[in-house]
């Protein structure tokens, strides 16, 4: 039987949330982010996208680009409760639900034709809930893959509506810029340009002598998906039981503060996922391995579940300092930190926490980091379940 992949994707959701929570912004164009001298925008709806205002982009140009749109802070808790019942949508049709964000997620629906039509059917009845409950719009595309179902829910933004039949993929595919093809970045894309490949299409019918000198072992991935083939299942996340992250360190470390330092970098990698998912954690882990391969782990509880980096790092950094008042300088291989005993989360989290995630969530890591986390050197991250 072949597949039924939908995903949606909420319309500019943060300036939208924006928007419907105060009505007078209905015409405006909205702008999420950070209002001080050295802000970033997080969103922009599309009236301000039209004046050339983007995600990531300096905050003082956005001004001079749109000085009388309405400017305003990420509200991270409001956007998750609406992200909560978009996602309770999602369930009523299938539990095979991918989250990729708060405000987007890949579904199978597979199992779900004989009770609900046709996967466009599905699909219009999911966006049709989401505007009656939430008030907001998404763009929803169709196909037999997540690869197609993602471009299909791009294609004709905002509040999109594109199925791709199988039949039809070449015809959907071969037009589209080289660019969005799955892991064509920066550096890719101008050498595949350079030699006149500019559509998925040109890549598809490429010498495959040709495309293995630009694209190296990767060229069969690149080739399969300009041909529209994609195996990859929806994955639907399950509750962990613990999550955790660990660096490998080039070189060994036996500085304290570059220690605590990998340390807090590490604890704010987990927090982020633990407030993803919506969890709060009581018990708080780190594991350390000296030079010698000789690996320690040390548990703490706290007293109430948190969801807190601050709490979280508080107690890593006491279980630390514990083992280094007892190891003095041993150099150090390996550096963990893991929260387990996991429970749903309860009221409103950290507003610095939820500002970090949003900012993180948009930019990735590097964009922003509390000041002890930049003394963390060149690493080999782990990340478990």
């Amino acid at each position: 039987m072949q597949r039924a992949i939908i995903h949606v994707d909420m319309d500019a959701f943060y300036a939208s949330v924006e928007q419907h929570d105060h009505p007078e912004l209905a015409d405006r164009a909205v702008i999420v982010g950070g209002t001080g001298k050295r802000g970033v925008v997080a969103a922009a709806n599309y009236a301000a996208r039209r004046l050339g205002v983007h995600s990531a982009m300096p905050m003082a140009r956005a001004r001079r680009l749109a000085p009388k749109a309405h400017y305003c802070r990420p509200r991270m808790n409001r956007y998750r409760e609406v992200s909560r019942q978009v996602f309770a949508i999602f369930e009523r049709y299938t539990p095979l639900v991918e989250g990729l964000s708060v405000d987007e997620a890949f579904l199978d629906v597979t199992g779900s034709l004989r009770l609900f039509g046709s996967r466009e059917h599905i699909g219009a009845a999911i966006r049709d809930d989401i505007l009656t409950s939430t008030g907001l719009h998404a763009s929803v595309g169709m196909a037999h893959n997540k690869f197609l179902a993602k471009l299909a829910s791009d294609a004709d933004k905002p509040q999109g509506f594109v199925s791709v039949p199988q039949d039809a993929v070449r015809r959907f595919l071969d037009p589209m810029p080289i660019g969005r093809l799955w892991g064509i970045g920066k550096k890719t894309e101008p050498r595949l340009r350079a030699q006149g490949l500019l559509t998925i299409g040109q890549l598809r019918q490429a010498d495959p002598a040709l495309l293995a000198s630009l694209l190296g072992s990767r060229a069969g991935h690149f080739l399969s998906l300009a041909r529209g083939i994609d195996e990859r299942e929806v994955e639907a996340r399950r509750a962990d039981k613990s999550i955790s992250h660990e660096s490998t360190f080039a070189n060994n470390l036996h500085d304290a503060r570059q220690l605590r330092a990998e340390l807090l970098r590490l604890t704010e990698a987990v927090m982020r996922r633990v407030r993803e998912q919506q969890l709060m954690a009581r018990t708080v882990t780190i594991k350390v391995r000296d030079y010698r391969f000789h690996t320690v782990t040390r548990s703490l509880s706290l007293r109430a579940a948190s969801d807190a980096t601050k709490t979280v790092y508080q107690v890593a950094s006491g279980l630390l300092d514990t083992w280094l008042s007892k190891h003095g300088n041993t150099p150090v291989r390996l550096l963990g930190v893991g929260v387990s005993k996991l429970s749903p989360a309860a009221g409103q989290g950290s507003q610095v926490d939820g500002s970090l995630d949003e900012i993180t969530a948009r930019f990735g890591t590097r964009k922003l980091t509390r000041g002890l986390a930049m003394d963390a050197g060149k690493k080999d991250d782990t990340e478990r379940g």
